[in-house]
């Protein structure tokens, strides 16, 4: 189990991901979370050490209600990365940017004011991963195959990205899960 999160001002990569590595059905749907439980506290944990939220323009489009992140828990700025914020429907506490990823990471960082800039986005989060300004993945895994969907991260031709374990023990280890069919 991970170590408790923690607000760090760090860049947070973080989704619920299918087994098979989706973070979202086709069309963004989230209707595979049904029936996913997660350790009590969790959405304290991330409540209480996320500072602003960055996201990309598909998702906001999809979902675009501020009030459904963490389920309501969770209030403060959230920044919506989009090469055409002029058709985007104004929404208070929402700042729509157009913008380089890191440009948009430090106005969310600033934001954010010393806790986590949390990233909701598989686009924005691969092309920061490139400029090398993800500091953390944090991911929890449901025990569910989607097939399809909005994968976490897509990068064909490119060359692997090797990860450290955050926490205790070797972090280099593989991580062991194990699932039957329901």
């Amino acid at each position: 189990m991970a170590e408790p999160q923690t607000a760090d001002g760090k860049v947070l990569w973080h989704f619920t991901m299918s087994l098979d590595g989706f973070v979202a059905g086709p069309g963004h749907s989230m209707d595979w979370m049904t029936g996913t439980t997660f350790r009590p506290d969790l959405i304290a944990e991330y409540t209480s050490t996320t500072g602003a939220v960055l996201g990309g323009r598909d998702g906001w489009d999809a979902f675009p209600d501020p009030s459904g992140i963490y389920g309501g828990a969770w209030t403060g700025p959230l920044f919506v990365l989009t090469h055409h914020p002029e058709d985007a429907t104004p929404t208070d506490g929402v700042t729509f940017l157009n913008c380089d990823p890191a440009e948009a990471v430090r106005i969310g960082l600033e934001a954010a004011d010393g806790k986590n800039l949390e990233v909701f986005s598989p686009n924005i989060g691969r092309q920061l991963l490139a400029l090398g300004l993800i500091d953390e993945i944090d991911l929890h895994i449901a025990p569910v195959l989607l097939g399809d969907g909005i994968r976490l991260y897509d990068n064909p031709g490119g060359p692997p990205i090797r990860l450290r374990g955050a926490g205790a023990g070797d972090p280099f280890a593989s991580v062991d899960v194990r699932f039957r069919p329901a």
